[in-house]
């Protein structure tokens, strides 16, 4: 009898944990999911992302909190909050543009962008336009060879290849001869498991670091964020940005076995200040290392006539100030539009924009590569440009070599360049600098860099067979990641 009440009270030992497991699994993951509803509701601006990181926390227990917890929340916009430079934001000014006295139809648009940047826009400048690396590079190594107090490069890709070389070693001679040289390079873009670029110029002394950048992951705050910028600033005077990264393939006249053509732009005067705080708040940020001497903010004097202004973006802004920059230009134009980029792919109220423009009358032109470095934005992307092409835009396919540019102009007197691709990646989840000019010669010089082009047209579209159209359509679907 004592031994049958023992293998009874031994089943139902064997019985009853499992039994008491589930209840306390089921009432953990009904507070972590309520937990992290809340955080979500309060911190999460994205409609639709807020309802897809909820669901996943609901249906997929504990899994969904870890990713939510590794991948959704945004630490870097706080610390970069935490870190910043402090600005005087415009957007809490009294200002309104009845009182802006306004000359001419963009300058609403100069007034929202001051609003939205905190920046106001800087007078007298001067800007050269320097195509793909046979033009930058050169001019980019010149004035790192005369710097003589500093030197801040940020670029995503540096390849450690021929074209690299060359930067290395400028850059550890401008160390040894006492210039004070900082180097960023992304932390995926710049090689992940290895970059040559940081080996190479750490060992040399140079003070380099990574973006973003750890062997673990549970230590990168978002794997999926990257610093696409890519600035040259020297002595605080002459300053580099566009869309050119740093490797051998950008040199057309080596003959390169995948030619990528860019353009880039030497800035000088007073916008040459707001770059170098741009590269300071990326080294600040990466480092803790404040560059706040005259040796990196000097007094700027009038180099030209144009008037910029830069325009960062990022998960460390409060808003897609880029996007935003765009969405402004597009509802001011009102005779044209003209926008190149290698990828195209942007969210749906940009699309909307440029299909609004269109209908009233505005000329739209979107110049776009044949054939980019990347199948599955092509595929993706032809799903937007139908309804753009029903509405009146005109697309426009470039043949090879791949053209990495990326530039937007306005009525031939204002244009945007740098960084920021048309996609959702540049707009909304990668660190981009862009520099919006108003300059009616400096935008129909930008206006007119365009290889020549064929047509897009909706009776090519229609030829997709279906496998294609579907192909693209899944593609499409890739939209937030690619």
């Amino acid at each position: 009898m004592g031994r049958k009440s023992c293998y009874t009270h031994g089943v139902f030992l064997d019985l009853g944990l499992p039994m008491l497991i589930g209840p306390v699994a089921v009432m953990a993951h009904l507070a972590i999911a309520t937990l992290v509803t809340i955080h979500i509701l309060l911190y999460k601006r994205n409609v639709a992302a807020s309802v897809s990181w909820i669901g996943i926390a609901w249906l997929s227990p504990f899994l969904g909190a870890l990713l939510y917890v590794t991948m959704g929340i945004n630490r870097v916009k706080r610390r970069a909050q935490r870190l910043r430079r402090q600005r005087l934001p415009m957007a809490i000014a009294d200002e309104t543009l009845a009182d802006a006295a306004p000359k001419d139809p963009l300058t609403p648009l100069e007034f929202a962008i001051g609003r939205l940047t905190g920046l106001a826009s800087e007078p007298g400048n001067r800007i050269e336009v320097l195509h793909s690396g046979d033009q930058a590079y050169p001019r980019m190594l010149a004035a790192i060879a005369a710097a003589e107090k500093s030197v801040g490069l940020v670029s995503y890709i540096f390849r450690a290849d021929k074209a690299g070389e060359a930067f290395h070693q400028a850059l550890i001679q401008a160390q040894r001869r006492g210039v004070e040289v900082r180097v960023l390079i992304d932390g995926v873009g710049g090689g992940y498991f290895f970059s040559g670029t940081y080996n190479h110029l750490s060992s040399a002394g140079v003070p380099v670091a990574r973006f973003l950048h750890s062997y673990f992951p549970w230590r990168m705050p978002f794997v999926n964020l990257r610093n696409h910028r890519k600035v040259l600033v020297v002595d605080g005077r002459i300053g580099f940005t566009g869309g050119l990264n740093i490797g051998a393939e950008n040199i057309s006249a080596d003959k390169p076995s995948f030619v990528v053509l860019d353009t880039h732009f030497q800035f000088e005067g007073p916008i040459v200040e707001q770059l170098t705080d741009a590269f300071a708040d990326d080294w600040l940020y990466t480092t803790g290392e404040k560059l706040l001497t005259e040796n990196w903010f000097p007094p700027l004097e009038r180099a030209g006539q144009a008037l910029a202004r830069v325009v960062t973006s990022g998960p460390d802004e409060d808003m897609e100030q880029i996007e935003f920059v765009a969405l402004h230009a597009i509802s001011c134009a009102q005779k044209s539009v003209r926008v190149v980029t290698p990828y195209f792919l942007p969210p749906d109220p940009l699309t909307m924009a440029l299909g609004l423009a269109a209908m009233r009358g505005v000329k739209v032109d979107i110049v776009l590569p044949d054939h980019s470095n990347h199948a599955l934005l092509d595929w993706a992307r032809r799903i937007p440009l139908r309804p753009l092409i029903e509405a009146g835009c005109r697309v426009w396919l470039t043949a090879a070599p791949f053209d990495h540019s990326k530039l937007m102009v306005i009525d031939d007197a204002w244009a945007m360049v740098g960084s920021a691709n048309w996609d959702t990646r540049s707009f909304r989840l990668n660190f981009e600098l862009n520099v919006e000019l108003h300059d009616p010669d400096f935008a129909i010089k930008v206006a007119a860099i365009a290889p020549a082009a064929r047509r897009l047209t909706l009776a090519e579209l229609d030829g997709d067979p279906l496998p294609m159209r579907l192909r693209n359509s899944a593609a499409r679907l890739l939209q937030p990641y690619l």
